[in-house]
Formats: structure tokens, C-alpha cells, sequence
């Protein structure tokens, strides 16, 4: 039997003008409960910032990001699943207009990024250390991106 292939997904550090980001309660059966950005799988055809721009609609509803771009990708290396998760860096003045998926992210809060609620998903906690410049969490490489 072979090993899942790792999937490829995006997250989006969503920043108002007052310095607070976007995320939401994610409830998911069989999980714990966690603090997730908007995110999910990359579909083919598009680019990292499109799926981000489409992940953060499909999720939160917010529409108006601005100054989209990657900064950075993490690789999962401590778990038998895998994958490598983009993060993305955009500005917002939107309000959710509610979960678009509220089977899975039933609240969106805006959030210090000094302050953030715990427990945070995986693959978020990765990207934000990545963006805060914290230290990384040993079961996650961190690649610096480049676009250009």
C-alpha cells in the first residue's frame, strides 16, 4: 500500500489597518477544535494568491483583499500526512459577512497577532510563526518565497 501523496494548500494572514488578522473557530469531526486562517487546497490552474483570494471568500466572505502576495511555504515533515501549505500576506478593510462554511468555521474573529486565541491549526501556527518571525515548530520546514 503506498503513502498518501502530501496535498498543497494555501493560508492567508488576512491584516486590517489596525494591525489585527482573520481567523476562525474550526470545527471539524474527529478533531480537536482549533484557531484556523482562511485556507485550503490549491485547485489546479490557479496561482498561490488566486486560491488564496478564493479561500478567504469561500470561508469568510470576505471579497476586498488587497496587496496579495506570498511570503513564505512550509513543509509538514512530522506528520504521516504531509503537504506543503503557501502563506499568503493581505490587507483587508472587509467585515465577514459570515461563514460561508459554518459547518467547519461557525465565527471569524479579528485577532492580535500578540494575543492569539489557542489552540491555533497546524499549518496556521506554522505560517504565523513564519510571519511574526518566530522560531519555527521543529515538524515544519520553512522556505522563504520570492515573487517577482
Amino acid at each position: 500500500m503506498s503513502s498518501p501523496r502530501p496535498v498543497v494548500g494555501v493560508g492567508i494572514v488576512v491584516e486590517r489597518t489596525d494591525g489585527r488578522i482573520l481567523l476562525g473557530r474550526r470545527v471539524k469531526p474527529d478533531e480537536p477544535v482549533t484557531w484556523c486562517l482562511p485556507g485550503g487546497h490549491l485547485e489546479a490552474g490557479e496561482t498561490i494568491e488566486q486560491a488564496a483570494r478564493r479561500e478567504c471568500f469561500e470561508e469568510s466572505g470576505i471579497d476586498d483583499p488587497t496587496e496579495v502576495a506570498a511570503f513564505t511555504a512550509v513543509v509538514d515533515t512530522g506528520s504521516s500526512r504531509g503537504g506543503v501549505v503557501f502563506g499568503v500576506h493581505a490587507r483587508s478593510a472587509g467585515v465577514p459577512t459570515g461563514p460561508g462554511e459554518p459547518q467547519i468555521f461557525p465565527e471569524w474573529v479579528w485577532a492580535d497577532p500578540a494575543d492569539l486565541p489557542r489552540p491555533l491549526f497546524p499549518a496556521s501556527d506554522a505560517l504565523l510563526r513564519a510571519w511574526t518571525g518566530a522560531a519555527p515548530d521543529p515538524a515544519w520546514q520553512v522556505l522563504r518565497v520570492t515573487t517577482g
